[in-house]
């Protein structure tokens, strides 16, 4: 009886090693295979998430800071025939900036057109040259010219109004903008450019 009750459990056994390991043969690789799926997804949700809009363009790689200065005056025998401006005391100019002069040479189509000097008008009585000069104090803007500069008509000598655009030389050098051009320096994305108020240097002297 004993016996028969030991096999009887022996075939139980049996039974249920051989239920379970076919269970295991199946249940495991689909549950593997549910659990790489979530892994997959997850995953997926995570980089989605981490990806942002696309943010604004950056600033270019090489940007500068500039400054121009604007000034008007008479050019008479008194201050002879030379405007004289001194950067602000606050205001460094270094030995690498260049240092470029523009006169308002005229007006077209209500547009102001500027010109880098040294500028030279030839007259029937002459020369004439607006030049310039300058240190890292100062600058000079200066009539000359084989012209008898009193006999000068009130348009070429009365009111007369310069930029003076301090840059720095790698600036200047590029072969992005054109110094020849007063616009295409204020109209560079390279640059960011300081304007200062104009000062007129007749009342300085007043």
């Amino acid at each position: 009886m004993k016996r028969a009750i030991q096999n009887k459990q022996n075939e139980i056994g049996t039974f249920i090693r051989r239920v379970t390991s076919n269970t295991f043969k199946t249940i495991i690789p689909n549950e593997m295979k549910t659990i790489i799926g979530i892994l997959f997804i997850t995953a997926a949700m995570m980089l989605t998430s981490c990806e942002g809009p696309i943010g604004p363009p950056g600033l270019p790689g090489d940007t500068f800071i500039g400054s121009v200065f604007e000034i008007q005056g008479d050019f008479l025998f008194e201050n002879d025939y030379t405007l004289y401006y001194q950067f602000p005391q606050d205001f460094t100019v270094y030995e690498s900036d260049v240092v470029l002069v523009y006169v308002l040479w005229e007006q077209a189509d209500g547009l102001d057109v500027w010109r880098l000097l040294p500028q030279t008008v030839v007259l029937p009585e002459g020369v004439l040259q607006y030049n310039f000069d300058y240190t890292i104090a100062d600058v000079q803007v200066f009539l000359e010219g084989t012209i008898d500069l009193g006999d000068l008509l009130d348009a070429e000598w009365k009111d007369q109004i310069f930029r003076i655009a301090v840059l720095p030389a790698e600036f200047a050098n590029s072969k992005n903008v054109d110094i020849m051009d007063f616009n295409s320096i204020i109209k560079s994305p390279n640059l960011e450019l300081n304007l200062n108020e104009k000062i007129d240097l007749n009342q300085l002297v007043k």
